[in-house]
């Protein structure tokens, strides 16, 4: 089994649709709801729509260009068709808002002769938990679970329903559609509103690409990923980590993890990369989100929250799931909402910075966010001596992570700014007091003169990836020494096959035995930063290689194989790879007339 999927999505939830135009995984109506068809977390269980045709087809898959609509073509002797799969995205009229439905549309196109097909259409809502019960109507068959009814999917089609449940082989003679919608719909559902949903989401998309700043060099790399992460936005501001679940990170062992959630770190990396190729309303979109959740209550600051700014996220296992690729436990929520990771905040404040700096905003605007920032100055300034666990979210011992000191260093140097920004004189002054008190206890206490590197942590003889972030957020310049020795060390200690460990050396579930993607997409900066460019431009390329069949990646990598292992699609993976294929290119200036 391999990650062979392409996704598409509207800001409410997305699907994965394997390579062979099988949804595989989708959560409705939200990202974060139970899962209608999960076959990628048991192939058995889970439940799937797709088609099954003969041997002798061809498949092929691609996106409509500039778009994150998706077409898998079948194409055999008897004749040929495609399945354009979207979900229906546009400007409602008269509108700025949206219109982004928890529904699934699926174009069967015909393209020559006479294909043969059948449907297979397994609903299994509520993460299988129950038995699916069916209502057949004239107008749909709708579908239940025995462990929860009241969530309930509805599927329209041109063909006989009752054909489609009963898996009859159907001979094409014309365009047919799928829709797959989580509320029944009031109005009359047709091929022609299907035209019309597919040809207003395409503008759509097709705007929203002609927006994005375009390059010399990786625009097509970039264009994608940057579809991608658009993929990983909540309508509400909030971004994903991931649209999955339970991908292990190493086949058959227990790093399995629910990345449907808000991570500070991530979101804030995320948008910080849709504000470098022009989307600023993403960036407004999050920072209203940010301000929802702390702004007003003044509770105390999580590591990350649902996509609705829920707090507690109870981490619970689905033992019926047999996991994908045999590997248990398949999870949902995540138990790591708890811990403290000091380094989240190096990441918001450095965006937020950027906010002030780029995005004017009303005074409430302005306001709302000086409140949080100096909020956030006080937690850090109380807990930034304190272990922690870290970027990668240790579940064991809390330790002084020497990225986690660098990113506290980050988080006041940015609240700095913004207070001389704002002419707040008095706490730039107090602030860049306590940030020089932790760049000094950096250099006295992470760097190990024997190894000539920065280390893991305090006292630590362990390398780490995310040290080679220090140069990228200003701790320490590219042309000084110590960073050089440091780049050097880790990649001496973590570069292994053309890929980087995050770590490697034990921690609470063993040895790490994957490659972490974005770790690779660092170094290559690093080495490019060091002087080492083209060593730095000839591993990007190779990276480029180990993407799926459309250009996706998901969080790990094998080292052996280069297949993708972790959660899929992965922002952290997507995001690292625009920013470092700008190192590599210039924007092109257009014109506008």
């Amino acid at each position: 089994m391999k990650l062979n999927y392409g996704v598409i999505g509207n800001s409410c939830t997305a699907a994965l649709v394997s390579d062979r135009a099988s949804i595989d995984w989708l959560c409705m109506p939200n990202f974060d709801s139970p899962s209608v068809f999960a076959s990628l977390l048991d192939q058995e269980k889970g439940g799937s729509f797709g088609f099954e045709v003969g041997e002798e087809y061809e498949v092929t898959q691609a996106y409509i260009p500039h778009t994150n609509i998706l077409s898998t073509t079948f194409t055999s002797d008897e004749g040929s068709f495609a399945v354009v799969d979207f979900m229906p995205c546009y400007r409602k009229d008269h509108s700025d808002e949206n219109y982004n439905p928890a529904e699934v549309y699926r174009y069967i196109r015909l393209l020559s002769g006479h294909p043969k097909f059948a449907v297979n259409y397994q609903p299994r809502p509520d993460y299988a938990r129950g038995k699916t019960i069916y209502n057949m109507t004239e107008q749909y068959i709708e579908s239940m679970s025995s462990s929860n009814n009241k969530d309930r999917q509805y599927l329209y089609s041109s063909l006989p329903l009752q054909d489609v449940l009963d898996g009859v082989v159907f001979e094409l003679e014309k365009d047919e559609f799928f829709l797959l919608a989580s509320n029944e719909k009031v109005v009359k559902i047709d091929l022609e509103r299907e035209k019309m949903d597919y040809c207003r989401t395409l503008v759509y998309w097709l705007n929203w690409s002609n927006m994005t700043k375009k390059f010399t060099h990786y625009n097509d790399v970039i264009e994608r990923s940057f579809l991608t992460l658009k993929l990983l936005s909540f309508y509400n501001g909030a971004v994903l980590a991931a649209l999955t679940t339970s991908l292990p990170e190493t086949p058959g062992e227990v790093r399995n993890w629910d990345y449907r959630f808000c991570w500070l770190r991530d979101a804030s990396m995320t948008i910080e990369t849709h504000i470098n190729l022009g989307h600023t309303r993403s960036a407004k979109r999050f920072m209203r989100f940010v301000e929802s959740t702390f702004v007003g209550n003044h509770n105390g600051f999580q590591i990350m929250y649902g996509i609705r700014g829920e707090r507690d996220l109870v981490e619970e296992h689905l033992d019926h799931f047999s996991g994908y690729l045999n590997s248990k436990p398949v999870r949902i929520g995540n138990a790591a909402y708890h811990q403290k990771q000091n380094d989240s905040f190096g990441y918001l404040m450095n965006l937020i910075y950027q906010y002030f700096s780029l995005i004017p905003g009303s005074l409430d605007d302005v306001e709302n966010l000086w409140d949080m920032v100096k909020n956030i100055m006080r937690t850090v300034i109380d807990d930034w001596r304190k272990p922690d666990k870290g970027i990668w979210e240790i579940r064991g011992e809390a330790q002084h992570f020497v990225s986690s000191k660098v990113m506290c260093w980050v988080a006041l140097d940015r609240g700095v700014r913004i207070a001389s920004l704002l002419e707040k004189y008095d706490y730039a002054k107090r602030w860049r007091e306590e940030a020089d008190k932790v760049k000094d206890d950096v250099w006295a206490n992470g760097w190990n003169e024997q190894l000539q590197s920065f280390t893991q942590a305090y006292g630590s003889t362990s390398l780490d990836s995310s040290l080679l972030l220090m140069e990228h957020y200003g701790f320490i310049n590219a042309d000084d020494i110590y960073f050089h020795k440091t780049v050097k060390a880790i990649k001496k200690a973590l570069f292994h096959n053309g890929l980087m460990y995050r770590y490697n050396v034990e921690d609470d579930f063993g040895q790490p035995k994957s490659a972490f993607t974005i770790c690779t997409f660092w170094l290559i900066r690093a080495l490019f930063v060091t002087g080492e460019k083209e060593e730095a431009r000839s591993l990007f390329d190779e990276l480029l290689t180990y993407s799926n069949h459309l250009g996706l990646f998901s969080e790990d990598l094998d080292f052996e194989t280069k297949e993708q292992l972790g959660n899929f699609p992965q922002a952290y993976s997507h995001l690292a790879l625009i920013n470092t294929a700008l190192l590599f290119t210039e924007e092109v200036k257009s014109m506008h007339l």
